[in-house]
């Protein structure tokens, strides 16, 4: 069996990795089954020039670490990935911010991750990169004469030509991605846009899953990312998650929670989800004092002005719902900006009558996952998701809305609110259904096959 190395913007320990959720539990679970290796960023700063990586072996797998300079960290995280990349993936052209020196600072890094990446490499291994930080992970390596199998996975959606050619370097960081051996996408829309962007702007030949520029042939696919459901289901139900939901039911009494679990992020859309929740009051009166709206979203790169400020509009547009519709014995919105242990999640999510996940753009979303893995089958909650999310494409037994408009949404939190037992039981089964045919372990297996050809 050949050994997988994964390469990822930060790394976790492998022991807390299957309690952080998302990425880490996918990529603990295939690592430790292919007694891989994991690299990246440890983290932390340091103004030493190129150190060698951090070496610890946890659980069967190698965990290889390199700090950042203060100036890298500036320039490639905060600055060409977050400023630059996020925004622009999300199709949000108006809050992308291209700095040549960023990008300068952005080129830097990949190539210093990939000098420090090359001397752990064996004959034969399966080189795995993860998302938008490392687009020119596989150039830089190529330069250095690797040639192991690389493959790419792109979290993030990826934007039409029309978006993405906004990009003043767009044709050199794309081009850079035909060093791999094999791009991953979200979604079939996600990996449409990339095909027809490669066509048009790089002359691609497309055969089935093959691209082909010049002398340089590409598999592409989309990979819907999944959670690990059984794992999920048991968590919900045992220790500090039965706890939560004994506490929090024992609290609501007769009133219902909606629940909302984000980070403080544009892309989320979580200002029109405060205006959905306000339409949702003022149109339906008779659930004033009977629901409230608990929305968790820890700060997300608060040293970036754009994030900062969406914070300050999200609490102040939460205040102002407060202060018109509360009353002295109901909050209608709570807000914690702090984060929470997944168990304890699983029982917020389980004690909760919707899960409102409503983003602008997301790759895929597992909180929407997750909070349907949470529910009592016998007494399920509803999902509100946006069409948005790539999860809606696996997810249609949702309500399904379009988080632009907040009076759809607002009648979708009714609509699920009023939905009968029956119904709850029957959308459940069908999503849960969905979940264990593609789930965390299948993503991270059908990735891995696909790289060793």
């Amino acid at each position: 069996m050949s050994r997988l190395v994964a390469v990822s913007n930060r790394v976790d320990a492998i022991g807390s990795a299957t309690h952080a959720g998302g990425l880490a539990v996918a990529l603990a679970g295939v690592l430790k089954a292919h007694h891989g290796l994991w690299f990246g960023w440890n983290g932390k700063t340091s103004q030493a020039i190129d150190p060698a990586p951090s070496l610890v072996c946890d659980d069967d797998v190698t965990v290889a670490t390199i700090p950042l300079r203060k100036s890298d960290l500036d320039g490639y995280y905060s600055g060409f990935s977050n400023r630059c990349l996020w925004p622009l993936l999300h199709f949000r052209l108006d809050l992308t911010a291209y700095e040549p020196s960023d990008y300068q600072a952005y080129q830097q890094v990949n190539r210093r991750f990939a000098a420090a990446l090359k001397p752990l490499l064996k004959p034969g291994d399966l080189i795995w990169v993860h998302d938008y930080h490392f687009l020119l992970m596989a150039r830089m390596l190529r330069q250095q004469d690797v040639t192991q199998r690389l493959a790419f996975f792109l979290h993030t959606p990826m934007p039409p030509r029309e978006l993405l050619s906004a990009l003043p370097n767009h044709v050199e960081l794309m081009m850079a991605l035909f060093d791999y051996d094999l791009v991953g996408f979200q979604t079939q829309a996600d990996l449409g846009h990339f095909i027809d962007y490669a066509v048009n702007f790089h002359g691609a030949t497309v055969q089935g899953q093959w691209l082909t520029v010049g002398t340089r042939r590409m598999q592409v696919a989309a990979f819907p990312v999944g959670i690990d459901v059984g794992e999920f289901e048991a968590m919900a139900t045992s220790g500090e998650a039965s706890m939560e939901f004994a506490r929090v039911r024992h609290h609501l009494g007769r009133t219902r929670q909606i629940i909302g679990v984000d980070r403080m992020d544009y892309s989320k859309g979580l200002l029109r989800r405060l205006s959905a929740f306000e339409h949702f009051l003022r149109g339906y009166p008779a659930f004033r004092g009977f629901v409230h709206w608990l929305q968790i979203a820890p700060a997300s790169r608060s040293e970036l002005k754009a994030y900062g400020d969406f914070r300050e509009a999200f609490e102040l547009g939460a205040a102002d719902i407060n202060g018109r519709y509360g009353d002295i014995d109901w909050t209608p919105v709570r807000y914690l900006s702090r984060p929470l242990s997944r168990s304890k999640l699983a029982g917020l999510y389980r004690a909760s009558a919707i899960g409102l996940v409503t983003p602008m753009r997301d790759g895929m979303n597992l909180v929407a996952k997750e909070y349907v893995a949470a529910q009592d089958p016998a007494d399920p909650g509803v999902l509100v998701l946006s069409q948005f999310a790539g999860a809606a494409v696996q997810m249609k037994a949702a309500l399904i809305v379009n988080p632009y408009d907040p009076d759809e949404v607002a009648d979708a939190i009714h609509t699920g609110l009023d939905m009968p037992l029956f119904e709850r039981q029957r959308r459940h089964a069908e999503l849960i259904e969905g979940l264990r045919r593609e789930d965390a372990k299948g993503w991270a297996d059908q990735f891995v096959n696909a790289i060793a050809g």
